[in-house]
């Protein structure tokens, strides 16, 4: 008998504009980048086995190891494997789908690349979480799938997030997102927010592009545990800011529908400019901003760390970027 091999995989994604407001009852848009995914493999073995099969645990030298170290820590992706295949089973018991007792085989391959603000770590999850409903054939709402991600970063893992990266790579294209308080539920006693694919023309896409370094990477959570605190100690600054954030987001939203790429870039680096007063950022991140802003581009964090995102007005001023940040180091792709 032949054995049935199931294969699902998550993409990472760039915050677009709103970051990091999503945790903070504001609102984001996200788009999807299909070139770097998480891919995870099930299929039925005789026991429950998670197959350590991560490349990073190889190191060239001595010096190559405190490197990764200080850039990702000690942890890998099997924690996150381990972690979701949890809360999936608790999750499914609790609300009363049933199980069978099939026993699997998983591993996962990642090309995304780490700690740069790509959400690498919720794609894992996410591709796992599709892996497993498909094997057991469970069915759980769209809307719930990022809210449950959540809960095996926050609750099993006790990783400070929002719920932007894991709506986006639940449901792929480019998404609007509204959290705030009017708009937020609750669902199998988990909270989710409002959500809204946004339509994109095929010939008028908006001219997004991506550029990361992985020189510059800390992990999110640096960012996240002081912008938790301050938000909970009620620093007028950043509540302030957070409200600013979700009013650039839905000035996006009207300029994307519009097709009004130059609008959309001031309002990308607007969102840059007003984390940059709020946040304490590492010279070489905002070295990336400031060098890909003056070949002519619009620039602003993808997320938490040495990725950024925005616009280029043509292909003329796109190459020329290419240049420039490969001088640096740094990757530079097109989103669509």
């Amino acid at each position: 008998m032949s054995i049935q091999i199931i294969r699902q995989t998550a993409c990472a994604r760039a915050g677009v504009i709103g970051n990091p407001s999503d945790g903070y009852f504001g609102k984001t848009i996200s788009v999807i980048l299909r070139p770097y995914f998480a891919r995870v493999t099930v299929y039925e073995w005789d026991e429950l086995e998670i197959v350590m099969c991560e490349k990073n645990n190889r190191f060239r030298s001595l010096d190559d190891l405190v490197l990764d170290v200080r850039q990702h820590g000690y942890y890998g992706g099997v924690r996150l494997i381990k972690a979701s295949i949890k809360r999936f089973a608790e999750y499914c018991r609790q609300y009363g789908i049933a199980l069978n007792d099939r026993t699997f085989s998983i591993r996962f391959e990642t090309n995304i690349p780490r700690q740069v603000g790509m959400a690498g770590s919720s794609a894992i999850i996410v591709a796992t979480l599709r892996a497993l409903m498909d094997f057991y054939g469970v069915t759980i709402p769209k809307h719930i799938q990022p809210s449950l991600v959540l809960s095996v970063e926050q609750g099993e893992l006790g990783i400070t997030a929002g719920l932007q990266d894991r709506v986006i790579q639940v449901y792929e294209g480019m998404v609007y997102m509204d959290f705030s308080h009017e708009k937020m539920r609750t669902e199998n006693g988990l909270e989710y927010g409002f959500y809204e694919p946004i339509p994109l023309d095929p010939a008028n896409r908006p001219p997004l592009y991506i550029a990361f370094k992985t020189e510059v990477s800390e992990p999110t959570e640096i960012l996240h545990n002081d912008l938790r605190h301050r938000w909970n100690d009620g620093v007028p600054e950043v509540h302030a800011a957070m409200k600013r954030f979700a009013e650039l987001t839905d000035l996006a939203k009207t300029a994307i529908l519009d097709q009004n790429w130059p609008r959309l870039g001031e309002l990308m680096n607007a969102n840059f400019d007003l984390r940059r007063k709020i946040c304490k950022i590492a010279s070489g991140q905002i070295e990336m901003v400031e060098l890909a802003r003056s070949v002519g581009v619009s620039a602003k964090f993808a997320g938490s760390g040495g990725a950024i995102i925005g616009t280029f007005p043509d292909e003329a001023t796109y190459n020329k970027l290419v240049q420039t940040m490969n001088d640096v180091g740094c990757t530079v792709k097109k989103v669509f």
